[in-house]
């Protein structure tokens, strides 16, 4: 028998992504896969079912849940449908694995073989696998775009017959490839650009995108190129200089965030209240507590004259070309495995191995299992 490879509607609200789009599809039927998909799952995304050819359907998420070999997913599926997997099959996807304890429980009693993708290991191999980057350039992308819609001035320098308009001052916290986009796309847009992030290393990515680069003389170079978090002297040094650049800005853009942890809390109220009536704060880290004192998730507030948003599923705002990315993603870290149209496990691969989070009723990678206490 074949692989069958299932794909059910995604069910948490506002996720609009999809893990196979049809250039995809192709590539999976080329190494004799079938995909089972249930009807109408691409809809949200823009794809009607008649997109996908060659496609066996499902009216329902259980029978593809139940009947998969393996099934890719954006979100973490539901507990009724972790339910209905078989023992031994496979979940590929982003799977949240520090947030529920009791779903990766779920996971080992039904002997679910569960690969979470935001444990790739950060090695070159991995990169045209790697879905938080990927999901991060989309989100860098839209907030620099929300800032620019909801700011009461241009961002690009405008010339007109009584004179000329000064481009907007946007300042970007955080330079990963989310905040690498932002700044990117805002001085596309025509900005004047500054960015900061702890890393010291991000100065030259900064200042070749052509933004300058904000020095606290705080450093604060992390492991798998993240930043670590910081002391409280650090903190104070870096709130007291920071806050002069913020003050300054018309538009700021937060995109902080460190893998299974809250949000670092940069920007405070006494900042946020310094800056100029009219400002525009997008906090993109809002779904896991914000950088910014005040925001709040998937609304836009106003403290005092300055204006907070807090967005909620940013690549989901995007979703033809965020599946695009995410569906080649899933297919270059689990096609090197399928072979003669079967699924052959390699855990021998450092990438395979990496990214397991449960097998054979175990929790296999062992930061998950002390976060979580299993």
């Amino acid at each position: 028998m074949p692989l069958l490879l299932g794909v059910a509607s995604e069910t948490l609200a506002g996720e609009r992504r999809l893990p196979v789009v049809p250039d995809v599809l192709k590539k999976y039927q080329s190494l004799g896969v079938v995909l089972q998909m249930q009807q109408g799952a691409g809809r949200p995304a823009h794809y009607g079912d008649d997109a996908f050819a060659g496609v066996s359907w499902s009216a329902d998420a259980a029978s593809v849940y139940s009947g998969a070999d393996l099934v890719l997913c954006v979100q973490p599926p539901p507990a009724e449908s972790l339910a209905a997997m078989k023992p031994g099959s496979v979940l590929v996807g982003m799977l949240q694995p520090w947030a529920d304890a009791e779903r990766v429980k779920l996971l080992q009693q039904k002997q679910i073989t569960a690969f979470a993708l935001e444990l790739l290991p950060r090695i070159s191999r991995a990169q045209s696998m790697d879905v938080l980057s990927s999901q991060a350039a989309v989100a860098g992308y839209e907030c620099a775009l929300i800032a620019a819609d909801h700011s009461p001035k241009f961002f690009p320098m405008l010339t007109y017959a009584a004179g000329t308009i000064r481009p907007a001052k946007v300042l970007v916290i955080g330079a990963g490839v989310a905040g690498l986009q932002a700044i990117a796309t805002a001085r596309r847009i025509g900005a004047q650009v500054e960015a900061y992030d702890v890393r010291p290393e991000t100065r030259e990515q900064i200042e070749s995108l052509g933004a300058r680069f904000v020095d606290t003389g705080v450093a604060a170079a992390g492991t798998g190129g993240y930043a670590r978090e910081l002391t409280d002297e650090e903190k104070a040094r870096q709130a007291e200089r920071l806050g002069k650049a913020v003050a300054q800005c018309d538009a700021l853009i937060t995109t902080a965030a460190i893998p299974g942890k809250r949000a670092p809390r940069i920007i405070t109220a006494d900042m946020v209240a310094r800056m100029k009536p009219g400002a525009v704060v997008v906090d993109m880290a809002a779904e896991t507590g914000g950088n910014v004192e005040g925001t709040i998730a998937g609304e836009k507030t106003w403290i005092g004259e300055v204006l907070v948003i807090g967005p909620t599923h940013i690549p989901s705002r995007m979703p033809v070309h965020a599946s695009e990315m995410l569906a080649k993603n899933l297919y270059n870290f689990i096609s090197p495995f399928i072979k003669d149209g079967t699924l052959a496990l390699d855990w021998e691969d450092e990438v395979m191995a990496g990214s397991c989070l449960t097998h054979a009723g175990e929790v296999r990678h062992a930061g998950v299992k002390a976060a979580l206490g299993l």
